[in-house]
């Protein structure tokens, strides 16, 4: 009798398995969108957006284990996955493709919002991208893991409803998913997959500020490059493993006086290199402490092994870790003005599968309330005297010399921590302005600023712009008397360059030994 029994539980264990995997939904072919937005849909005034500090937080992750398992997805299973889900949610989700790798293999981002398919009037884009590194997944899978929770949770979690009607995020799983098909779970450390198709490590094939970057650019950064030249993105963060820690720009670094004419020097430099500090330091620092103090165990600054670097707080200045030449989060911030983090979340690189979970335990929080930063700081618009938005305008906020510009709809946005500014404002046919204003903890500061036709100004007052709803009268920029004549040729501003970076000396038998330690120390450290 309790053989039967026992025979009898197992069959219907078994038909329960058979009635689940027949119920699972049919997959649809995806949405294609213009990534670069579409009609405008509003007129350009942004309204008071709700604080962040009155919402309660991200609820616990219930998995529905009918869309996506904790499990490594292959090329094929993320498409279906992302199709499926746009298909599901389409109210909530966009897919398209930013272009292919060397294999042909599509590099998929899907646009997670209340308006995925439209740029909406004062709601930053921001994004985040996975896998870059080919051996290094666990980005990849947190990625879609991220994606399946807002879609799932809009309804019923108000702080992600409240990202989700204020933001635009865009999400590239996988950067390199050419390099992911010939890497092997279960590695810790090596390069097998690390590289694209053509071998070459994508993280080191982006124009770089310091040095000359002569490697030829690949498929998948040039769609990236295309990807951001087109979409005013204010935050992002690129995701990596080998480490557990949040890296800020920037990551290169010009060689020191000392070493200008000795590779060798350079060489040992490298590994006991000082911090190469951006402008906006302390808004970077800001951000990664934000992803490092909402993770499980990022902020203990433990090192992942003995021999292995501990980072005080969970973060890390990227050329005071090791030096690198053609990084993306120096490139977004650098040629876009999108501050960029670069997050390595996992000790081992490619992980065994039934880990996965215990990492998206860690990071769930983390990577919802890092993207929130983007409505930290300082947002608006540019007019010009008819009241029309002014498209490319460029800002720089004063004593920061790395700007941004407007979107085509003569919007802007800037992360700043609480403090007194001034922006300056230039745009091609206008008289350049200098704006003050003040960001304070709670929300941030909207300002509207108008510019003037360009002609001869002698000393004629401006007129009232907005700071965060007050009027302040700000006085024209220029030379007295004379006509205003914009920059030629730089987009965006950019610091002037060290003049010793130019002059730094790569050749010889020592700068090959250099950069081959290089390459080394990547491979084992991210």
């Amino acid at each position: 009798m309790i053989l039967r029994k026992s025979i009898a539980g197992q069959l219907l264990q078994l038909l329960a398995l058979i009635i689940i995997h027949a119920s699972c939904h049919t997959l649809t072919s995806a949405k294609t969108v213009n990534p670069g937005g579409g009609e405008l849909q509003q007129q350009p005034q942004l309204e008071q957006q709700q604080p962040i500090q009155g919402l309660p937080e991200p609820r616990a992750y219930m998995p529905d284990s009918q869309n996506l398992d904790f499990v490594y997805h292959d090329h094929e299973e993320l498409t279906r996955f992302l199709r499926a889900t746009s298909a599901r949610y389409p109210n909530l989700t966009a897919l398209y493709s930013i272009g292919k790798s060397i294999q042909g293999r599509d590099l998929w981002v899907m646009v997670v919002s209340s308006s995925p398919y439209e740029h909406m009037i004062g709601k930053p884009d921001v994004k985040y991208v996975g896998n870059i590194h080919g051996n290094e997944p666990v980005g990849r899978e947190m990625l879609l893991h991220l994606i399946q929770y807002f879609v799932t949770s809009y309804s019923s979690d108000q702080y992600v409803k409240w990202l989700l009607d204020n933001t635009r995020i865009h999400i590239l799983p996988t950067m390199n998913p050419d390099g992911y098909a010939v890497s092997k779970e279960g590695t810790c450390d090596g390069g097998q997959g690390r590289y694209n198709a053509r071998g070459f490590d994508l993280n080191r094939n982006f124009p770089d500020y310091f040095k000359q970057n002569n490697k030829r650019g690949q498929p998948e950064t040039d769609a990236v490059k295309d990807w951001i030249s087109k979409i005013q993105f204010v935050l992002s963060g690129s995701l990596h493993g080998g480490a557990l820690v949040a890296s800020y720009p920037y990551d290169n670094t010009p060689n020191s006086r000392i070493c200008r004419s000795s590779a060798l020097c350079a060489m040992f430099q490298t590994y006991s290199a000082a911090p190469s500090l951006t402008p906006d330091d302390d808004v970077l620092k800001h951000l990664s402490l934000v992803y490092a103090r909402n993770h499980a165990k990022m902020s203990r600054g433990v090192a992942c092994k003995s021999a292995t670097p501990a980072f005080e707080n969970g973060i890390t200045n990227g050329a005071a870790w090791y030096p690198l030449t053609g990084g993306m989060q120096d490139y977004n911030y650098v040629w876009y003005g999108c501050m960029e983090i670069t997050l390595e979340i996992s000790c081992c690189k490619f992980p065994p599968a039934y880990e996965l979970k215990k990492y998206w335990e860690d990071n769930q929080l983390s990577l919802i309330k890092f993207l929130a930063e983007a409505h930290r700081g300082v947002q608006g618009f540019v007019f010009d005297p008819a009241g029309m938005p002014i498209e490319r305008a460029s800002i720089k906020i004063k004593g920061r010399d790395v700007g941004f510009q407007t979107t085509k709809y003569g919007e802007f946005w800037r992360i700043l921590l609480p403090g007194y500014y001034k922006a300056e404002v230039f745009a091609e046919g206008f008289a350049p302005r200098e704006v003050e204003f003040v960001i304070v903890e709670q929300h941030p500061t909207l300002l509207n600023v108008t510019l003037q036709s360009s002609k001869r100004i002698e000393g004629i007052g401006g007129p009232m712009v907005s700071v965060g709803g007050v009027g302040v009268g700000v006085g024209v920029g220029g030379s007295p008397g004379g006509i205003y004549r914009p920059m030629q040729a730089a987009q965006h501003y950019r610091p002037q360059m060290p003049p010793y970076a130019a002059a730094t000396s790569n050749d010889g038998i020592f700068s090959t030994i250099s950069n081959g330690l290089n390459s080394l120390y990547s491979n084992i450290f991210g």
